[in-house]
C-alpha cells in the first residue's frame, strides 16, 4: 500500500503549505480547541517553574497560618456569644419565675381562683381589678385609712427639696460667725454643673448620662448634691437610669435613703396622678430589688407603716412576684410584717406574695405568722378577703411546720372569722377531708338547733 505523501510544512507557522481536505481541517480545528498543545520548555524555563512552585508552597504556609488565626478569633467570638446568650437565658428564667408557681399540692378550687391584679398597657402598669366586691373594697379602705385612690398625707420629695433651698437661703443671709459648724458650702461651679444636669434630666428619654452624675454615689455629701438635680422633676426614664446607677454603687444603707426619699415618692406621686404606674417607674422598682434589704426597709415597710392605698400595694406586690429575692431577706421582711400591731391590707398582700415563693422559712418566722393570724381572734371586726387569702396560702405552704398547738389555735380562729369559700379550704388543708366534713356537719347541726 503506498504511503501517504508528506505535506510540506511552513517553517514559520508550522502549518502545511497545501490545503488539506475540508473534513480533515474541521477535525483538526475541533481537536485544537479541545486539547491544549504541549510545548517543551528550555532548561532555564524548567528551573524558573521550580522556583514558582517553591514560592507557592511558602505562600500556602502563610495563608494557612492566617486562616488558623482567623478561625481561633471566630471560635473565641462564638464562645463569648454563647456565654452572653446563657446569661440572657438565666435572666429570662428569673423573670419568668412568676409563671412557674404551680404546686403539686392542691391549690384553691376553681371557684376561689385568683385574678391577676396587674396589667401592662401602653407604657403603664395598672390594677386591672381588685378581685373584691364593692363592700369588701369599702371595708378594706376603712382599714387602710383611705379610699383606693386617695394618697395619704405625707411629706413629698418636693417638700424636702424646698426646705433645703429655704435653709440655704436662710444661711446665705446669716453672718459667717452665726452659721452652724456642720454647714459646708458647695462651690458655685459644682452647683452650676449639677443644676444643669437637673435641667437635662427633666426631658431625658434615653442615652448616656453625664459622667458628673455617675460619680454622685461616690461623694460623701451625695444626698446634698443629688438634691441640686431636682429629682422631683425627673422624667420616668431618668428615674430608671438613676436607680440602676444608685442600686449598683451605693451601700444598702445609702440605697435605702435613695429608695425612700426619691424613688418611692416618685412612684406614689405617679400612681396618685394617673391611677396607674409608668412602665419606667415599674422597671425602676424591679431594679431596686438588687439591694433587697434596702428595698424592704426603704419601700415595702414604709408603705405599710404610712398606710398605702390598695392600688399601690398591688403594683408593688407584682414586682415582688417577678423577681428573685434571697430567702433570708424575705424571711426578715415577713417577720416584720407579721409583727405589725394594727391590721393593714397591704401587709396581707405582701405576706401572701412572699409566702407564694415557697421559701423554707425558719421556725421563728412560722411562729410569728401564727401569732399574727391568731391575734385577730380577739377582734369581732369583719376582715377582708385579702386576710383570708393570706391565711390560706400560709397553711397550704407550711401546714407541716405549724404543729398541733398552732393548728388548734387556728381552729379556734376560724370559728370567729369565717369566709364561706376560703375557710373551708383552710380547714381541709389543716385537718384533712374527714375532719373537715365532721366539723362542717357539727356546725350545720348547731345552726339547725
Amino acid at each position: 500500500m503506498p504511503k501517504e505523501p508528506k505535506r510540506k510544512m511552513s517553517a514559520k507557522t508550522g502549518q502545511s503549505t497545501r490545503h488539506a481536505p475540508l473534513g480533515q481541517v474541521i477535525q483538526d480545528d475541533a481537536n485544537r480547541d479541545r486539547y491544549a498543545s504541549m510545548k517543551k520548555l528550555p532548561r532555564s524555563g524548567r528551573d524558573d517553574d521550580d522556583d514558582v512552585e517553591e514560592s507557592d508552597m511558602l505562600l500556602d504556609v502563610k495563608t494557612s497560618k492566617r486562616i488558623l488565626e482567623l478561625s481561633k478569633e471566630q471560635m473565641k467570638e462564638v464562645e463569648e456569644e454563647q456565654v452572653r446568650s446563657a446569661r440572657r437565658r438565666q435572666e429570662e428564667k428569673v423573670r419568668m419565675e412568676l409563671h412557674d408557681s404551680s404546686d403539686e399540692d392542691s391549690e384553691v378550687d376553681e371557684d376561689i381562683e385568683e385574678v391577676d391584679l396587674v396589667q401592662h398597657d401602653e407604657g403603664y402598669v395598672s390594677m386591672s381589678t381588685t378581685g373584691l366586691t364593692p363592700e369588701e373594697e369599702a371595708l378594706l379602705s376603712n382599714m387602710m385609712g383611705g379610699t383606693t385612690g386617695d394618697e395619704p398625707q405625707r411629706k413629698t420629695l418636693a417638700d424636702i427639696i424646698m426646705e433645703k433651698i429655704e435653709e440655704k437661703e436662710a444661711m446665705a443671709g446669716m453672718p459667717e460667725d452665726e452659721e452652724f459648724e456642720g454647714g459646708v458650702e458647695l462651690p458655685s461651679k459644682v452647683i452650676q454643673v449639677y443644676t444643669d444636669i437637673g435641667k437635662l434630666l427633666t426631658h431625658y428619654t434615653s442615652g448616656k448620662l453625664p459622667k458628673a452624675f455617675k460619680v454622685i454615689p461616690s461623694l460623701h455629701n451625695w444626698e446634698e448634691v443629688l438634691y441640686l438635680t431636682r429629682p422631683d422633676q425627673w422624667t420616668p426614664q431618668a428615674m430608671y437610669a438613676a436607680t440602676r446607677i444608685f442600686a449598683s454603687n451605693l451601700n444598702p444603707k445609702m440605697a435605702q435613703r435613695f429608695y425612700n426619699l426619691v424613688l418611692l415618692d416618685a412612684v406614689r406621686a405617679d400612681i396618685y396622678s394617673n391611677k396607674k404606674l409608668n412602665y419606667h417607674y415599674y422597671m425602676a422598682l424591679k431594679k431596686s430589688v438588687y439591694k433587697p434589704a434596702a428595698f424592704f426597709k426603704g419601700i415595702l415597710l414604709p408603705l405599710c407603716k404610712e398606710g398605702c392605698t390598695l392600688r399601690e400595694a398591688v403594683i408593688v406586690a407584682s414586682v415582688l412576684q417577678k423577681v428573685s429575692i434571697p430567702v433570708h431577706h424575705s424571711a426578715v421582711a415577713i417577720h416584720k410584717l407579721a409583727l405589725m400591731k394594727e391590721y393593714n391590707g397591704a401587709a396581707s398582700i405582701f405576706i401572701k406574695t412572699l409566702l407564694d415563693k415557697k421559701y423554707s422559712l425558719p421556725v421563728p418566722v412560722i411562729q410569728s405568722l401564727i401569732t399574727h393570724f391568731v391575734s385577730f381572734a380577739e377582734s369581732d371586726e369583719e376582715l377582708p378577703v385579702l386576710w383570708h387569702q393570706a391565711l390560706l396560702v400560709f397553711v397550704q405552704r407550711y401546714k407541716n411546720e405549724i404543729g398541733k398547738e398552732g393548728k388548734e389555735k387556728l381552729r379556734n380562729l376560724m370559728k370567729v372569722h369565717f369566709h364561706p369559700k376560703i375557710t373551708v379550704e383552710v380547714r381541709r388543708e389543716l385537718f384533712g377531708s374527714a375532719a373537715w366534713k365532721e366539723e362542717r356537719n357539727a356546725s350545720d347541726d348547731t345552726m339547725t338547733m
